[in-house]
């Protein structure tokens, strides 16, 4: 090493511009992959001919697990692991990603861990695994099946010094978070939020089933909710929340019809539709539709930068809101749309 440093010096000296050495890559693990999107990131940060804050990781390892619980969990864990051994393989660059056979031996093989794993009932006890290996750390959607989980995995991370965090893909959909500064819209006074709710979803979908369309929500708004109160019926669900400063937002859920996700946003200068998910921010009222679709790649590119700086985008604070937005759903769907208050479960934990 220092032999090293005197060559650059000389050459520095010399006016010799000096060899750049390539930093290594950030190898980044996959636990569970019967979700697909865990395939989806593969492909990106695998790619050899990627740029920008995408250039530089690679995914090394990925362990399958499935849940007995979740319908098609073992079909799905073979179809895409198929689809990630198949990712590049034509090319003599690329590595393919190796399937282990437990959580220890990913953990020896990766700086970072994603977890994919459908059930989110099973995340407290693979994340702990994660932390206590000290390794940084996101879980896709959703960090938990249930609200103490969620604040445990926080917990854990919090009391080891770990980085960990955890979103849908639709908090970082151009359209949606490009609502916060649209110069047509202004300063967000409030928002109409409306995506899918699936009547018969499995155990372990059924608290979370709201969480892209939430998280759309305090894209555009922020945190902030004091109370909410949730009107159920067989074709819909309708959330009025109510923000302590005195901004209001709604989400509709939609169980029966069309179903698009999107909003409509209410601003001191004007209002406008987000647009569709995956596309970018409408002006004059129009969608574009033939711009680049980034329905992964917003994530996938906060992803890459939490993985080089360690810094998370989100805080735990906001995203246990959001755990606390949909336990005041259940709460208030349950006292027949009464108006419920937000716990703080973060200060709670």
């Amino acid at each position: 090493m220092r032999r090293f440093r005197c060559l650059i010096a000389v050459c520095c000296l010399m006016g010799i511009a000096p060899f750049v050495v390539a930093a290594e890559p950030v190898n980044v693990g996959i636990l569970g992959f019967d979700n697909y999107q865990a395939t989806e990131y593969a492909a990106f940060f695998n790619n050899p001919k990627a740029e920008g804050e995408l250039a530089g990781l690679r995914v090394t390892a990925a362990y399958p697990v499935t849940s007995p619980d979740y319908p098609m969990s073992a079909e799905f864990t073979a179809k895409w692991q198929a689809q990630m051994l198949a990712l590049y393989k034509d090319d003599p660059n690329v590595k393919p990603v190796e399937i282990v056979s437990s959580i220890d031996d990913l953990l020896s093989k990766c700086d970072a861990v994603m977890i994919w794993s459908l059930d989110g009932r099973k995340h407290l006890q693979q994340a702990t695994a994660v932390i206590n290996a000290g390794k940084p750390l996101f879980i896709g959607r959703p960090a938990a099946s249930e609200p103490q989980d969620a604040v445990a995995i926080y917990k854990l991370a919090l009391d080891a010094k770990v980085p960990f965090w955890s979103c849908s893909q639709h908090r970082y959909s151009p359209g949606f978070i490009g609502m916060r500064s649209h110069p047509e819209v202004g300063k967000v006074l409030g928002c109409d939020v409306y995506g899918g709710f699936t009547k018969e979803v499995p155990d372990a979908d059924k608290f979370t089933r709201p969480l892209h369309s939430i998280e759309t929500l305090y894209t555009i708004m922020g945190p902030g909710v004091e109370k909410l109160s949730c009107v159920s019926t067989t074709a819909v669900e309708v959330v009025t929340a109510t923000y302590r400063d005195g901004r209001v937002a709604t989400y509709r859920g939609v169980k029966e019809g069309g179903v698009k996700y999107s909003a409509t946003v209410f601003g001191d200068k004007g209002v406008s539709t987000a647009g569709i998910y995956g596309h970018g921010i409408p002006i004059n009222g129009i969608v574009p539709t033939n711009d680049a679709y980034m329905g992964y790649g917003g994530l996938a590119i906060e992803l890459a930068k939490f993985f080089k700086t360690k810094q998370v985008p989100v805080t735990p604070a906001e995203t246990l809101e959001i755990f606390a937005f949909m336990q005041a759903m259940e709460e208030s769907r349950a006292q027949s749309g009464a108006v419920v208050p937000l716990q703080n479960l973060w200060d709670a934990k």
